[in-house]
């Protein structure tokens, strides 16, 4: 099977195409013929050399990326009691070390995945890392509860438009930044308010929040505490400006968590079913082939992408 790997940290040409053996589902495992893989900034950071995966896996190239799969099981291993062979499935897998979802099969964990009974295996790629992050920000981190107000930064990209959904599901009331472009999109995903990052009053016109889900980090997360209100919090998700971010809260005697999306299959499952039942609905950019997954990479590093973007593997439309 192919595999798209990282084969030294540097630019999107790093990425190559290798031909590999297809793995042996050990005990409790089985392997997914992959249809769809998800593009994570993640992915990029670590290609790039940044991050706490890369730091993890410098000695260990070439490495496949890629943490959300969706697919179908073709084999299964002893003990596995859930999945059968044939079935449809998603998950956030290999995470955080051993990724390989840059593929046309991967050897997993059967409790990495969920099934999908309607939802397509495009949308099931692009959920898992993102919707969890969504959902942990919101609600593991933030403690959102019915009836707060939230701010989403980035409100119209991969996490961002799912973070959304899941607010407004939950009973809140959203305020999001979004460039003019996406302005009806977000308010189509159920936002009450959405208003130009651009703007130099932006913390102004939002007003006060119970909490801020930071997906931009640096400048603007400094910028949204202006709108926290006392006792809320701002959950910030970019790792490389945390701290910073942390340190401008403690000034102003703001409560700022950092956060590390994880798996949860519980709260993968309850989102699928969201998803199946028209509760909520993924945004998909583009999806490129396998062999273009440079191009994908670079799509997601230039930013402003609306919804997610995935790739295609080869034979699946």
């Amino acid at each position: 099977m192919n595999q798209l790997q990282i084969t030294a940290f540097g630019d999107p040409s790093v990425l190559r195409l290798a031909n590999v053996p297809d793995g042996e589902p050990a005990e409790g495992q089985v392997r997914v013929r992959i249809h769809y893989a998800g593009v994570n900034p993640i992915d990029a950071k670590t290609r790039a050399g940044l991050g706490w995966a890369a730091a993890q896996n410098k000695d260990k190239l070439p490495w496949t990326p890629g943490y959300d799969v969706a697919g179908i099981v073709e084999a299964r291993g002893p003990g596995v009691c859930e999945l059968a062979v044939g079935d449809r499935v998603c998950g956030m897998v290999g995470f955080p070390l051993s990724a390989g979802g840059y593929g046309e099969s991967v050897v997993v964990g059967e409790t990495e995945l969920v099934k999908l009974e309607r939802l397509d295996l495009a949308q099931g790629a692009a959920l898992p890392l993102a919707g969890l992050t969504g959902w942990q920000g919101l609600f593991e981190h933030g403690e959102l509860l019915a009836g707060q107000r939230v701010l989403i930064l980035a409100a119209a990209g991969g996490v961002g438009h799912l973070a959304v959904q899941w607010a407004c599901d939950a009973g809140a009331e959203v305020v999001a930044l979004a460039s003019p472009a996406n302005h009806d999109f977000v308010l189509g995903l159920g936002a009450k308010a959405v208003l130009d990052y651009h703007a130099p009053d932006w913390p102004a016109q939002v007003g006060a929040v119970d909490l801020v889900l930071d997906l931009v980090g640096g400048e603007s997360g400094k910028q949204a505490l202006a709108c926290v209100k006392p006792g809320g919090r701002l959950i910030t998700v970019p790792t490389l400006t945390a701290e910073a971010i942390k340190a401008a809260g403690a000034e102003r005697g703001i409560e700022v968590r950092g956060m590390l999306v994880h798996p949860d299959k519980p709260a993968l499952a309850r989102m699928v079913a969201l998803l199946e039942q028209g509760g909520a609905r993924i945004e998909i950019a583009h999806t490129f082939p396998l062999a273009e997954g440079a191009l994908a990479h670079q799509a997601i590093e230039v930013g402003h992408t609306r919804g997610k973007l995935l790739l295609r593997m080869d034979g699946h439309a």
